[in-house]
């Protein structure tokens, strides 16, 4: 399965594991590289063995997954995390999302649905719960009002728009004809603009204030 999307497994519960493990084995395009117990043993692995896409849970032993997200991005590890966890309070899904958190579904979502939702985060998508972009949307109306709209100039709304889609920096390059450095600098001045974290916060303000590509 040279072509297959590398997937790392970290949950502290063993059957947990085991059950995704039994799942994602069945599936012609996912390969399940390795598991483990914590956040610190996660980011180890994901750096060992540097899997497409890791499935994370967020409440661990020792370090959590939240510290993990923010680990694995200080060490730039290009690994999508998609969260699986059964916490639906915003507490716990705003600071997993600000960490990084390329998706958020919960432990009882659809076999056949986690599997899409792999195959989404690995081609760049955002993916998230109706319930979840909710709850970030609603901790990112208290920090960016509509009025910011009004400071992006016209390119860095088209680019905007590209990110909510969930194209990467190389596709909306491609898309504007612009050089990959220049897209950088449109992506980092609207984060600055709109006070805004990251692209997952982006997109999400991009679809709620009606900004697409």
């Amino acid at each position: 399965m040279a072509d297959a999307i590398k997937v790392l497994l970290v949950d502290d519960h063993q059957v947990v594991r085991r059950g995704l493990r039994t799942f994602l084995e069945v599936q012609d395009d996912i390969e399940v590289v390795g598991e483990a117990a914590d956040g610190t043993e996660g980011v180890d692995r994901a750096e060992e063995l540097k899997p497409d896409v890791i499935l994370m849970d967020v409440k661990m032993p020792g370090m959590d997954g939240v510290d993990a997200l923010r680990r694995l991005r200080e060490l730039a590890n290009p690994a999508r995390v998609l969260v699986v966890t059964s916490f639906t309070e915003q507490r716990t899904v705003v600071p997993a999302l600000r960490a990084g958190a390329a998706g958020y579904v919960y432990k009882d979502v659809d076999p056949d649905a986690l599997a899409g939702a792999i195959r989404s985060v690995h081609a760049g998508h955002i993916l998230l719960q109706p319930e979840v972009a909710g709850a970030l949307l609603a901790q990112e109306e208290t920090n960016a009002g509509t009025g910011r709209a009004g400071s992006l100039t016209e390119r860095e709304r088209e680019v905007l728009g590209l990110i909510a889609d969930g194209r990467s920096n190389r596709e909306i390059a491609r898309a504007l004809v612009l050089s990959e450095k220049t897209v950088k600098t449109h992506v980092s001045n609207i984060l600055m603009k709109l006070d805004l974290a990251d692209r997952t916060q982006a997109a999400l303000w991009a679809v709620r204030h009606g900004v697409t590509g």
